[in-house]
């Protein structure tokens, strides 16, 4: 769209309108890492990245599906279908809820979130700990142990500017499945910001990524967005195909992850026999249930942030300022009392792995997928893997309050 047809910053409110174009002009010139800058209050989100991990499970029911289903080529489809169930709700929900994306909060070392979805599906749990802060890395475990199923997974975020805002996510998630002892490598796809000079900022998602998984079978996902002639804003479109073999099509799904997507046999687009059409748009999320906040640990985000979200809300920007400002001293003061002791946070759910990662480097293979240990302070797993039931390290709580 030409900057004639809409003015720079018109998604913005005129007292805000001289902060943008200072941000804009900041992040233009900045050379770096643009997690480190920054950003006005006004564009701040009021929930914490270290919350993003429960988009990974907001339709329960499709993430356990797959534990029911014989068929090993089907149920790599199943999988493949929740993965893009996902995508809604990890990169569009915000943007649709609140009228753009807007920045979330860095989460501090330490940070928790910690809920349950009740539903169909029985009990789902997830367990999200912000387990570095330089760099910034939020670790992850949900599992449901009726139906055998659990996913974990890390990941950071390198932003740079270029034209506009890219964001290239670091790290991965692994899914098993008991009933077959199966395992599934899921790579995370890399990310633009689009409409940012106008004040209007939403996620657009670039490139390809790829499940593996241990029975055989890969998908790949090749991602579109609007151009300047032609194409639909979050368009995609998935494959999946005998490892080794990728002009092998067994199923083919597009459409876009906004809206909906429509399910092949075979890899035509048009000429093979639709098995399933899903309706993004129409499909009911489960909310997470957390801890009210007043018997939240203080680590917990709601709780540690609450104040600073409250004043956001309000519009309150010289609060919001304080009340972050806090959070961010305290934790500096943190630091450095541990440096001067010698010794290192220590992580409540998760661990950095010091020995091989089986699963991962079998999945990896076929699909190129390299560890970046470097860049997201090591390879993190779950305390509970391993050693029985994920549930077993649970933390105890009372959920009746429902995430926002």
């Amino acid at each position: 769209m030409s900057s004639s047809s809409r003015e720079e910053g018109a998604g913005v409110a005129p007292q805000n309108k001289g902060s943008w174009s200072s941000f804009l002009k900041s992040i233009a010139s900045f050379n770096g890492d643009l997690a480190s800058l920054t950003a006005p209050p006004f564009i701040l989100s009021t929930i914490s990245l270290v919350e993003f991990s429960a988009y990974w499970v907001e339709h329960p029911s499709i993430f356990v599906a797959p534990a029911h289903e014989p068929d090993p080529q089907k149920r790599a489809l199943l999988v493949l279908k929740w993965f893009l169930t996902t995508l809604k709700s990890s990169y569009a929900s915000r943007s649709e809820k609140l009228g753009s994306e807007k920045k979330p909060l860095n989460p501090f070392l330490g940070e928790l979130y910690i809920g349950r979805w009740e539903d169909q599906a029985g009990t789902t749990n997830l367990v999200s700990e912000q387990v570095s802060h330089h760099p910034p890395v939020t670790a992850y475990n949900i599992w449901n142990d009726q139906h055998g199923v659990r996913l974990q997974g890390y990941n950071a975020q390198k932003a740079t500017f270029s034209r506009t805002i890219h964001v290239k996510q670091i790290g991965h998630a692994l899914l098993h499945i008991d009933a077959y002892n199966e395992d599934y490598l899921i790579t995370l796809p890399a990310l633009h910001i689009e409409g940012l000079i106008y004040g209007n900022p939403f996620v657009e998602l670039n490139k390809a990524t790829y499940i593996s998984s241990s029975s055989g079978y890969v998908a790949k996902i090749d991602y579109s967005g609007k151009g300047w002639l032609s194409g639909k804003k979050n368009s995609f479109t998935a494959t999946l195909f005998p490892e080794g073999r990728e002009k092998e099509t067994l199923y083919t799904i597009d459409g876009q992850w906004t809206d909906g997507f429509t399910i092949r046999e075979g890899g035509g687009k048009k000429s093979g026999t639709v098995i399933e059409t899903y309706d993004a748009k129409a499909a009911k999320t489960t909310p997470l249930t957390v801890a009210p906040l007043e018997q939240q640990d203080p680590l917990e985000s709601h709780r540690a942030w609450h104040r600073v979200a409250a004043a956001i809300i309000k519009g309150d920007m010289d609060t919001t300022s304080l009340e972050k400002s806090k959070i961010e001293n305290s934790q500096r003061e943190l630091r450095r009392k541990e440096q001067a002791e010698g010794r290192e946070w220590d992580r409540r759910y998760f661990a950095r792995l010091t020995g091989p990662d089986p699963p991962f480097e079998k999945l990896s293979r076929c699909i190129g997928e390299k560890i970046e240990s470097d860049r997201t302070g090591g390879v993190w797993r779950f305390k509970g893997v391993g050693g029985g039931s994920a549930s077993a390290n649970a933390p105890p709580a009372q959920f009746t309050q429902q995430r926002p």
